[in-house]
């Protein structure tokens, strides 16, 4: 034994079944080739201790294959046998016996009892494009980010929106109102187009815009015509008529805006201008997704046009709020049918009862989804070119689970014939496994394997900052316990691909939960989500989401120190001028590294290290092995990690590759040196740490 190293006694035919040597996952060390096709032959491997091990099985079906040891390592057997696939889903197991013992080895880990709704699945032919695993992504809420053209600013009063007169905000760091929505900042995609630089040089590599066509909202995510991008991000080239008279509640006179969105001069001009916007994100090589909307639209939408927006325009079909003879009536559920209740039927379905957001109906309506099928075709075609799709609530589309699959393969299919590299990707709470098959999305925001567990450990409140429970502070065991029962939902491919997100345009900034304070601006003002909070415990925040298995994705600002409560308070503008500039050179350097190594792209992750208030796991391939630690107490803690876990070879260091505490961070390189495979180090206070293999043996 090299070095007479003393790791090697947990090894000894003596001692008992080592559990924590045990491991499989999807990955390429794992599962070769790691996206099969049907029919093809793919390699099964598990790693063990180097232990006598009576036997180890695959188990697949009905059927148990014998594993032999491939390949020896200083620590570990690799078992491996081939399983041939046909066409169907294949789930497995591991069955390993131990003298008199028999253990069973799932996604869950090791146990005594086979649990199968944890067992591993092969689905042949489910491929994720390899640009976007463990990609590093950037959301963009375009209203707030920057204003790149004054000219297709909203106005004061140009348009009423659920009953009020639009806002056209002059002061670029006023606060939103409680109520928000009729507020626009001016942000728009010339303004994106400026900010190119900064998001390359942050390291950006995927772009994800909340939604740009044609909406009355800022958020818009009530569209209002899919096919063209919004002037007022886009271009206005013709501005006639004036803004809707004071007091005047009715948009048919709102004739400013009728121009400026009906305007197909307006709309090519604005769909022009998002081509030649994500030529130069290609060019630089980054890539863009768009948000999808297609559970409901809005009630402006041209298709029901409740708000008369189209009903004198030129070129336009009557909408179906307007006119029963429309060519849309069957988009839209009526409740009274009967012919005198046009024109004007307000007796649609509304998404939840909103009837600012008429639900489509497509189970009544093969012109609605070949339509909108025809729309996921054309932004991921020529001369668009986009890279993918976000899809919004997307289990809530349809009126049974039955068409809501039926749906999802459907656009599948359409978007990957027009673009096989396109990523599809849909919000969703709670078990995404129904979806995540192969043949609808690729992967999900992770709210459940990510950012709910994340929150609960490091600030103790849920995601909105509307609940704040002490026991699930700093509760390692649940944050564990969350990760490993949310992460088994998943293929490990889709994991790869999941949306890693600290904030978004729906829950409160991660900044202002490090208060540790339950709130809303309607109720504790805008001001208190600046108060009290604790940047270090941000910092951690980083570290994880930057080293995680998955696609880490910056809700714009965030990497600026943006504050701010759930919705609308979340939506305040990006700082320009006021950033803070520390945690941006934080993103940065995590961000390189992120991308430098393969490990932390698409390698497996192992929990390593569990107390209170600390945390511990290593992500890892053969030739990379990564360490990292998080201590959340506000006292320093002595910690003692098993890194031989990760293949750690006895004899070799780790290299500190970055560290946070209260004071910021540091990239400076010290050497650590575990002993018999241990790693004992002491954890500054709100502190993380980055260590990686040192490649070369030390003597």
């Amino acid at each position: 034994m090299e070095n007479g190293s003393k790791i090697y006694e947990i090894y000894k035919e003596s001692m008992p079944f080592n559990k924590a040597a045990v491991f499989s996952d999807g990955t390429a060390s794992y599962r070769i080739p790691p996206e099969p096709m049907p029919y093809e032959s793919v390699k099964i491997r598990i790693r063990t201790a180097h232990q006598k091990i009576s036997e180890v099985l695959l188990c697949a079906g009905e059927k148990r294959f014998s594993m032999t040891v491939g390949k020896t390592t200083e620590c570990f057997d690799f078992y491996e046998t081939d399983l041939y696939l046909a066409n169907v889903p294949a789930p497995y197991y591991f069955m390993i016996r131990f003298g008199d013992e028999e253990y069973y080895y799932t996604r869950a880990g090791v146990d005594t009892v086979h649990h199968a709704e944890y067992d591993f699945e092969i689905v042949p032919g489910y491929t994720i494009p390899d640009w976007a695993k463990g990609a590093v992504f950037y959301q963009i809420f375009v209203d707030r980010f920057c204003n790149g053209d004054t000219s297709n600013d909203v106005q004061d009063g140009e348009y009423n929106y659920i009953g009020e007169p639009t806002l056209g905000i002059v002061d670029w760091n006023r606060y939103p109102s409680s109520m928000d929505v009729r507020a626009f900042y001016g942000g728009d995609l010339a303004g994106v187009m400026r900010k190119l630089d900064y998001l390359q040089e942050l390291g950006v590599e995927v772009i994800y815009l909340n939604p740009i066509f044609v909406s009355p909202s800022n958020h818009k995510y009530d569209i209002q015509d899919y096919d063209y991008i919004d002037p007022h991000y886009g271009v206005i080239l013709k501005d006639e008529g004036t803004r809707l008279p004071e007091g005047e509640k009715s948009n048919k006179k709102a004739t400013k805006y009728i121009s400026r969105v009906t305007s197909k001069e307006n709309l090519e001009a604005s769909n022009a201008f998002f081509i030649s916007l994500v030529e130069e994100i290609h060019r630089r090589g980054m890539k863009v997704i768009l948000d999808g909307v297609f559970n409901h639209c809005g009630s402006f939408n041209k298709w029901l046009d409740r708000e008369g927006i189209y009903e004198e325009a030129e070129g336009y079909e009557k909408g179906a709020y307007v006119s029963e003879d429309s060519p849309y009536h069957t988009f839209f559920q009526f409740h009274k049918t009967e012919s005198e209740e046009w024109p004007y039927n307000a007796s649609y379905d509304g998404w939840w009862g909103h009837d600012t957001l008429p639900k489509l109906n497509y189970e009544a309506s093969p012109k609605l989804f070949n339509y909108i099928m025809r729309i996921a075709r054309k932004w991921v075609s020529p001369p668009y070119n986009v890279d993918g799709w976000r899809l919004d609530v997307a289990a809530d589309l349809g009126h049974s689970p039955e068409y809501n699959h039926y749906f999802w393969r459907a656009f599948r299919e359409n978007v990957r014939s027009a673009n096989p590299q396109a990523l599809i990707l849909a919000e969703h709470y709670g078990d995404p496994q129904p979806w995540l098959s192969g043949s609808e999305w690729d992967s999900v925001m992770n709210y459940d394997a990510f950012m709910e567990p994340i929150t609960w450990f490091l600030t103790g409140l849920e995601k909105h900052s509307d609940e704040y429970r002490h026991d699930m502070y700093c509760n390692a065991d649940a944050f564990f316990g969350a990760m490993r029962h949310y992460m088994t939902r998943f293929h490990t491919q889709s994991l790869m691909v999941a949306m890693n997100e600290l904030s978004n345009h729906d829950h409160s900034r991660f900044m202002t939960r490090t208060n540790h304070r339950v709130g809303r601006t309607a109720t504790t003002g805008p001001e208190a989500a600046n108060e009290g909070l604790n940047p270090a415990i941000m910092r951690e925040a980083v570290v994880i989401q930057m080293t995680w298995i998955g696609a880490p994705t910056i809700y714009y600002g965030d990497e600026a120190g943006v504050c701010g409560w759930t919705d609308p308070d979340n939506r305040r503008t990006y700082p320009w001028g006021r950033e803070d500039k520390g945690l941006i050179a934080l993103h940065r350097e995590l961000i390189a590294i992120h991308k430098a190594y393969q490990s932390l792209r698409t390698g497996s992750l192992k929990f390593v290290y569990g107390a209170y208030g600390v945390i511990g796991f290593g992500r890892f391939n053969e030739e990379e092995q990564f360490v990292i630690l998080v201590n959340n107490n506000d006292y320093e803690v002595n910690v003692q990690v098993s890194v031989w876990q990760l293949g750690v070879l006895p004899g070799r260091a780790l290299v500190r590759m970055l560290y946070t505490n209260t004071q910021g961070f540091g990239v400076d390189m010290a050497l650590y040196y575990p002993e018999d495979g241990i790693l004992s180090m002491r954890l500054w206070p709100f502190s993380s740490i980055v260590l990686k293999n040192y490649p070369e043996h030390l003597s």
